[in-house]
């Protein structure tokens, strides 16, 4: 059985000072036997009849290039290449409207409001809507925190313009801004349905972004039991039959709330837990 690592052209832009995950990570598996090659997932040359399963891992630009991307889904899947994750579940994922049929479902989610095509900025409807003085928005096929702007009243003037021209190509969603990120964000990986590992993700002083590339800080630790089963719940009713999941989350009055569920190219930080790419392996053989 041949396999496809799938990752990216690499760019300095997406690049960190966290551990070269996919170089370690292929280097393990292939130290297991396993007959796996990393391939860029728009690279022309690529022969995907070749393989038997695609693992996506690391198409870190597939937002920039989303109708190529989508493209790409489509082949694979009239060559029966078999996905990891599952192609429903990746189309799925790539759009943040799922945070809606998640948060319809009855699980706690960071509460959204979705600007469609077309639509105008509107800060005073969303801040009444929200009770808040300050929100996010950032659009709704996106990672990395692209075009992601924190608004109030007193900055809109700034952004306003950019942010309709913005809304006349794509989708948005707009939230209250959480307070509780300067507490820092949790993820929790699953894999195969089971969780593995958890971590706590922290923003540089005066940022709110968690990203390493953004000078976020990632602290490995244990999370509380009750957030690890809520974590859990969303794994359970949305990533079924997936190799991996990410769950990132804040804890508001106690609670996890999700921010996002990550099924397509999520960092695993496998560095950060000495059974994690174990843990990676043996889900990844159920599913071969």
């Amino acid at each position: 059985m041949k396999i496809a690592y799938v990752s990216y052209q690499i760019q300095e832009k997406y690049t960190s000072a966290t551990v070269d995950e996919d170089k370690t990570l292929l280097d393990f598996l292939t130290g297991k036997g396993l007959s796996i090659e990393r391939v860029i997932w728009n690279d022309p040359a690529a022969d995907w009849k070749n393989y038997d399963v695609a693992i996506i891992k690391s198409p870190w630009d597939y937002h920039e290039n989303i109708n190529e991307f989508k493209q790409w889904l489509d082949h694979l899947q009239s060559l029966n290449v078999k996905l990891l994750n599952p192609y429903e579940r990746v189309r799925w994922n790539m759009d943040k409207h799922y945070l809606g049929e998640i948060a319809d479902s009855g699980l706690a989610v960071i509460p959204s409001i979705f600007l469609e095509r077309g639509d105008s900025l509107d800060l005073n409807a969303l801040t009444a809507h929200f009770n808040t003085e300050k929100l996010i928005i950032k659009p709704c096929i996106s990672a990395g925190a692209k075009n992601t702007y924190i608004l109030t009243v007193q900055n809109l003037a700034d952004h306003e313009a950019q942010i309709n021209e913005l809304l006349q190509e794509e989708a948005f969603v707009a939230q209250p801004f959480m307070s509780e990120i300067h507490d820092g964000e949790w993820s929790f990986l699953f894999f195969n349905g089971t969780y593995s590992h958890s971590l706590l993700k922290t923003p540089k002083d005066g940022d709110f972004r968690v990203q390493s590339y953004h000078g976020g800080s990632v602290n490995p630790q244990e999370g509380v039991g009750k957030h690890i089963q809520s974590a859990t719940a969303y794994v359970e009713q949305y990533a079924k039959g997936c190799l991996y999941a990410r769950v990132d989350g804040l804890i508001v009055n106690g609670e996890l709330s999700l921010m996002e569920l990550e099924l397509i190219e999520p960092y695993l930080f496998l560095d950060t837990h000495p059974e994690a790419s174990e843990n990676y392996y043996k889900a990844l053989l159920v599913n071969l």
